[in-house]
């Protein structure tokens, strides 16, 4: 996937209230910008950073530039949740994800279990219906272990026992996890820092639900998906 237009590279000063940072770009300029990412970030706020901002001049749009690209432990890092589920899309079609490529129909973000939305569904006369949910990944505490999730996340131990009522019902159901950084081999339930996820996730697997881990190479030019990695069953990572 390329960036539609040349991210332009700064200094991260802060990021705070989730929504917003502050940097310096090449120019000297301070500007206040757009985080699309409301997680916690862990490990990618370090003021003094570099960073890599896309451009927009939508005159609806309340600042010009959005964080896109974080530079952090010797790698560039993607932070903006808006990516995966296009990254996941272009696996599906690139064969890398079992056989998911060869179910005729996807539809992103449609209506399923309480008051949710499945990012992607695939659709097959013959296949039937596989549900596909996208979690963005860009923690690490230990070198080329990539971890999930980085703080508690209800939400997330929600969409789990929803993919599994799925596969009771006699469909597919499959939990994607995107990391956005290429220094990362393995993946890993982060249990620590959110316990319940880690029971959730025990359970959906017992229940059928599969799991994946795709990899990527971002540079500030592109982000490119290269392949599934490996994925230890929780509490195995070696920290």
């Amino acid at each position: 996937m390329l960036f539609s237009t040349p991210l332009v590279p700064a200094i991260l000063i802060r990021r705070y209230k989730r929504f917003l940072f502050d940097a310096i770009l090449a120019d000297g300029t301070q500007i206040t910008g757009s985080c699309p990412n409301t997680g916690s970030m862990r490990g990618l706020t370090t003021p003094g950073s570099r960073i890599w901002l896309s451009e927009h001049n939508s005159k609806t749009r309340k600042y010009r530039h959005m964080l896109e690209l974080v530079e952090a432990d010797g790698t560039i890092v993607g932070i903006n949740t808006g990516m995966p589920n296009r990254l996941a899309e272009e696996a599906i079609h690139a064969g890398l994800l079992s056989n998911l490529a060869a179910y005729q129909d996807l539809k992103r973000e449609q209506k399923y279990g309480q008051n949710s939305r499945i990012d992607i569904l695939l659709s097959d006369p013959v296949l039937g219906q596989a549900y596909v949910e996208v979690k963005n990944v860009h923690f690490t505490r230990v070198m080329g272990l990539a971890e999930f999730p980085d703080s508690v996340t209800a939400r997330g131990a929600k969409h789990l026992e929803e993919l599994g009522d799925m596969v009771e019902a006699g469909h597919r159901a499959i939990m994607l996890y995107v990391i956005q950084r290429s220094d990362c081999s393995r993946l890993s339930i982060c249990e620590e820092l959110d316990p319940v996820y880690g029971v959730a996730f025990r359970r959906a697997m017992r229940r059928g639900v599969e799991a994946f881990g795709i990899k990527c190479t971002i540079s500030p030019h592109q982000i490119v998906v290269d392949g599934v990695i490996a994925m230890d069953e929780p509490g195995q990572a070696d920290l």
